[in-house]
């Protein structure tokens, strides 16, 4: 079976931060052949996400995960930044979109967010293949 990869790249300005990566999947997937697109993060201080891309609703994401890690970590003492990793364990490095027609299939208000949990960073890379 054959397989086609790439990667995206993209840069983040805040320590937490959700980019819609959307549009850049949609146009590897209608250049390349598959029945599902796999987006994968080689991060350990970052994931993905889908959801509504709504300004409200990403500023609650954002305020969502400043509460979540709120506290004291034995990491910090080396990184400090053990609260992106422990966030970063919450979601996932990886989705896997069904692809019909050369389309992802998704919701209505469905997006696809590359999750910051330890910027601001560049050259964060999206592997995208489609099987």
């Amino acid at each position: 079976m054959m397989t086609s990869r790439s990667e995206i790249t993209i840069s983040t300005n805040k320590k937490i931060e959700l980019v819609n990566i959307t549009r850049k999947i949609e146009e590897f997937v209608q250049n390349n052949t598959g029945n599902a697109c796999l987006v994968f993060v080689p991060h350990a201080t970052a994931s993905l996400l889908m959801n509504e891309d709504e300004q409200g609703l990403r500023k609650d994401f954002e305020n969502f995960i400043k509460k979540l890690s709120a506290g004291e970590y034995y990491h910090n003492k080396i990184d400090d930044n053990a609260e992106a990793h422990l966030l970063a364990g919450l979601y996932k490095p990886f989705l896997l979109i069904p692809v019909t027609n050369k389309k992802l299939v998704r919701g209505t208000w469905q997006e696809i967010f590359f999750v910051e949990l330890d910027g601001p960073r560049s050259k964060r890379r999206i592997v995208l293949q489609m099987i």
